[in-house]
């Protein structure tokens, strides 16, 4: 009863998989050419993947109306006031699953990119590289969310994820430590970043500099800074454009499909139909005030949604003329956002600031906008903060930066929540920061040791 991490993958052997399937059958295709393998990297079901439930989980979420709290699904709800299993013995977890599908697929690639016929070595190349950052961000993912935040004096002991690196379906499932995912995560983004172009033909697809922007993610949440902001850098250096809200305060209309947002550097999309009326917390709307276009543009009163609700709740996906699709790949925003904590911690005040007000000039009128002023490190930090709070609401995000910035005394808060009249409390460094793993998939694989 073995593998039922990879079961959804395991599809992939029914349909022609060479290495199970000895000849062609009549109505499949066995993994011959190297255009099978950029058909596999290209299918955005499975290589666009990422996670979901943060969305439920993080501040910047707060189902305040008491129709919308008796609506909401078991596991949902569950994750909503962080409780300490989350799936029923019989039922699945989304994220876990279409992640590790997805992982299965790179690693069939990896497996046999190399040797396949009618592609010549740079192409090869290319598209092992695109597998090697696409299972990179797949990795961050899980790590982020079924693991120990990590934590330089611990983390060499800390349960991280199973670690799969082969198409191997009977592999070891006990889980590596979260210092081996993390060092795995780097070895596959740095071996990948010299066979991509520094730009891609189409932003689902890795390049150079989604390569250096997930190292950016990656190195940010070991609070390695210095290396955080290498790689936020050497990503601007190739993309750095971002929209100018202003040109769509009054005219929507043109406002860019995601795979048209030149701040997207590569898209990585949740899909559901729970996205379409995600509350906003207050605190968030108090953050953002009335003038910010963010909030002018991405928030929408609750009598726009159906069924209505009182309150307000996200709206910047509905932009994307796509039905329930949320891109929380990173962008452009999040790696100034990137650099200016790392100059800021730095005690480079003068930088951070200068970052932070190159970005806010665009998400404000010029009749609104006020710069910020140059005060001290720690007064640039807690701007910095705030401005991700504000820049990258309703993604699942904030759910990341919530679990590590609660290694920092001035950002480590304690998160209060009522639903149906009942009281939750989620205190800084809580286990309940960790993810439960489905009840289903370790008595099926008993190696799977069960989070805190």
């Amino acid at each position: 009863m073995k593998r039922l991490i990879y079961l959804m993958a395991a599809s992939l052997i029914f349909t022609g998989c060479r290495k199970y399937v000895e000849i062609d059958q009549t109505g499949t295709r066995t993994f011959k050419y190297t255009n099978d393998y950029r058909a596999l990297l290209d299918n955005s079901a499975t290589m666009e993947a990422s996670f979901s439930l943060p969305m439920y989980s993080g501040d910047d979420t707060r189902f305040l109306d008491s129709s919308k709290q008796v609506a909401m699904q078991d596991i949902y709800a569950n994750a909503y006031t962080w409780q300490p299993q989350y799936w029923s013995d019989i039922q699945g977890d989304v994220d876990w699953e279409r992640l590790y599908k997805s992982i299965y697929t790179c690693n069939e690639i990896l497996n046999g990119v190399m040797t396949s016929e009618r592609g010549n070595d740079d192409q090869k190349r290319q598209l092992y590289a695109e597998a090697l950052v696409n299972r990179a961000y797949f990795y961050w993912s899980l790590v982020s969310l079924y693991a120990k935040q990590y934590d330089a004096a611990t983390a060499a002991a800390d349960p991280g994820v199973p670690l799969l690196l082969t198409p191997d379906l009977f592999a070891p499932l006990k889980r590596a430590s979260v210092s081996t995912v993390y060092d795995q995560i780097i070895s596959d983004l740095k071996e990948a970043a010299p066979a991509l172009p520094d730009l891609p033909d189409y932003n689902t697809r890795p390049s150079k500099a989604a390569a250096y922007a997930l190292l950016a993610r990656t190195y940010l949440g070991m609070r390695d800074f210095t290396n955080a902001m290498t790689y936020a850098d050497m990503t601007l250096a190739i993309q750095n454009d971002i929209l100018d809200l202003r040109n769509y305060a009054t005219d929507i209309s043109a406002f860019p499909y995601r795979l048209d947002n030149k701040e997207v550097i590569i898209s990585k999309t949740a899909t559901g139909f729970y996205f379409t009326s995600m509350q906003a917390d207050t605190d968030l709307l108090s953050l953002l005030g009335s003038k910010d276009l963010r909030f002018t543009l991405f928030i929408r009163p609750g009598s726009n949604f159906a069924p209505a609700f009182t309150g307000y709740g996200f709206w910047r996906h509905r932009y994307s003329r796509e039905t329930n699709v949320i891109n929380n790949g990173p962008g452009v925003a999040e790696m100034m956002l990137i650099k200016a904590e790392c100059a800021a911690r730095n005690n480079d005040a003068a930088t951070a600031i200068e970052l932070l007000n190159k970005l806010r000039e665009k998400r404000f009128l010029a009749a609104d906008y006020t710069a910020l002023e140059v005060g001290t490190a720690a007064e640039a930090l807690k701007s910095v903060v705030d401005e991700r709070k504000r820049e990258l609401f309703g993604t699942g995000l904030r759910w990341i930066d919530q679990k590590r910035l609660s290694k920092d005394v001035a950002f480590a808060t304690t998160v209060i929540r009522r639903f149906k009249g009942i009281e939750y409390t989620l205190e800084p460094n809580s286990n309940r920061y960790v993810y439960p793993i489905g009840q289903k998939y370790i008595l099926l694989n008993p190696e799977i040791e069960q989070n805190p």
